[in-house]
């Protein structure tokens, strides 16, 4: 018998609590016990995306006026060229980051997985609202919102009120 909110995963073979989708990038379910890393994954990722397209377009201002000086050198021309192909590949990456990033922002504040959305998608979900801050607190397994930020440290289960538990 599974548990409410667990689907099993075809890929990996098992059954995950509270899954929201199997991850290319990490190998892996993305689930009830390693939701907050993935997030905190694509948190940074965000933050290092945006860190790494301002010091290129700071590079690529500072290398314009020699373009305009030197012209005749191969490798100012050719940096140009790479410093263009990874401020567009950049770009692309933040902007795709940030749209999963804020998909699973929204999934946590209204309490639903990627799979519950696409199986509910018409439907109003039966169970209680929940508060944002507790969902959160559920993920990322603290109600210390300074800690949902750190990464090396151990997610404790969080113990939920009778009424919003997930029984069998």
């Amino acid at each position: 018998m599974r548990p409410k909110r667990s689907h099993h995963c075809s890929r990996c073979g098992h059954c995950v609590r509270r899954m929201d989708h199997h991850c290319p990038w990490i190998n892996n379910c993305v689930g009830e016990d390693n939701h907050w890393l993935f997030l905190q994954l694509c948190f940074y990722t965000e933050l290092l995306t945006c860190y790494t397209l301002m010091f290129s377009f700071f590079h690529y201002y500072y290398f314009l006026p020699l373009k305009k000086r030197n012209l005749d050198l191969f490798v100012v021309r050719h940096e140009l060229a790479i410093m263009r192909l990874a401020a567009f590949m950049g770009v692309t990456m933040l902007v795709g980051i940030t749209g999963l990033f804020y998909t699973q922002l929204i999934g946590i504040i209204t309490d639903t997985t990627s799979i519950e959305k696409m199986s509910n998608c018409c439907e109003e979900i039966s169970r209680p609202r929940k508060p944002w801050q507790q969902t959160f607190s559920e993920v990322f397994g603290t109600r210390w919102k300074i800690l949902w930020f750190i990464p090396f440290r151990q997610r404790q289960p969080l113990r939920v009120p009778y009424h919003f538990a997930n029984h069998v």
